[in-house]
């Protein structure tokens, strides 16, 4: 029987791309089957992971040097096909993360954060097989580090994890994708469309998975739920979270209709 822990790390440090998305799959379906064990983790202790398991492409530079063209030129949706991907690239290795990293959790945390590893790599894989349609393959273009940056730093507690993890980063995908589906519906990219439909559904379980277990660990602390993300947004963020928010699915992810109305009141009184 494989021991939990270690199974998720040797996945998350796989560079390999096809062996990455196969693994994931596979740990989630041991994990179903109970073929992986949990342990107290004293003999394969836990350690910082400042870079994961990935291919030497795409070249990682600064946000801003990640070019944004329109949607309305191949050149633009295969943009946007390599950015999607490499963000669902980086959800596998982070859902992967927060298994192997994050050990004093009941069992149903390991479930659910295995299906998203593998519902990550099913994503990647829709991806990768459209951009072949437009000539391009992961790591053709340059891409940005950033969700990794902010896996190292919250890698120190599970419940700042799973606020600004799930519940900023994911989250911030469920308010952006119905505006690119649209503007790809205009310019007849029906199959993208579908895609981002099945990617979308699954975005929503994720940020309600990160949800729930935050909304855990403040029970588990005493903490109150709405006041401790607040406070967690003001201290990790530069700026606040910029609307307009997707409320329908920001609802049906876990939060509370007080909660985007206070995202709202922040967005107008930041200091």
């Amino acid at each position: 029987m494989q021991n939990l822990y270690r199974a998720a790390h040797a996945c998350l440090m796989q560079a390999d791309i096809d062996q990455k998305l196969v693994g994931a799959q596979q740990l989630y379906t041991a994990w179903q089957q109970g073929d992986l064990l949990r342990d107290n983790g004293s003999n394969f202790p836990v350690q910082p992971i400042l870079i994961p398991g990935r291919p030497t492409k795409p070249e990682l530079v600064h946000p801003k040097q990640v070019k944004q063209r329109k949607l309305s030129t191949p050149e633009g949706r295969r943009a946007l096909l390599h950015a999607v991907a490499h963000i669902e690239f980086n959800a596998i290795n982070l859902a992967l993360d927060a298994v192997y990293r994050f050990r004093e959790l009941p069992d149903a945390y390991y479930g659910d954060w295995l299906q998203v590893a593998a519902e990550e790599a099913y994503h990647f894989s829709l991806l990768r097989a459209r951009m072949q349609d437009f000539s391009c393959a992961y790591g053709d273009l340059p891409a940005h580090n950033g969700l990794w940056e902010q896996a190292c730093k919250t890698d120190h507690d599970v419940l700042v994890r799973m606020a600004l993890v799930p519940r900023v980063l994911e989250a911030r995908g469920l308010d952006v994708t119905p505006g690119m589906m649209q503007r790809l519906r205009e310019v007849d990219d029906a199959e993208t469309v579908e895609i981002l439909i099945i990617i979308l559904r699954d975005e929503i379980g994720h940020v309600r998975i990160g949800s729930r277990w935050f909304h855990y660990c403040c029970a588990q602390r005493g903490l109150e739920p709405d006041a401790t993300f607040r406070q967690l947004l003001r201290e990790a963020l530069p700026a606040p979270l910029r609307g307009p928010f997707y409320t329908e699915a920001r609802l049906q992810a876990g939060f509370s209709a007080e909660e985007l109305e206070q995202l709202v009141d922040m967005e107008k009184n930041w200091v």
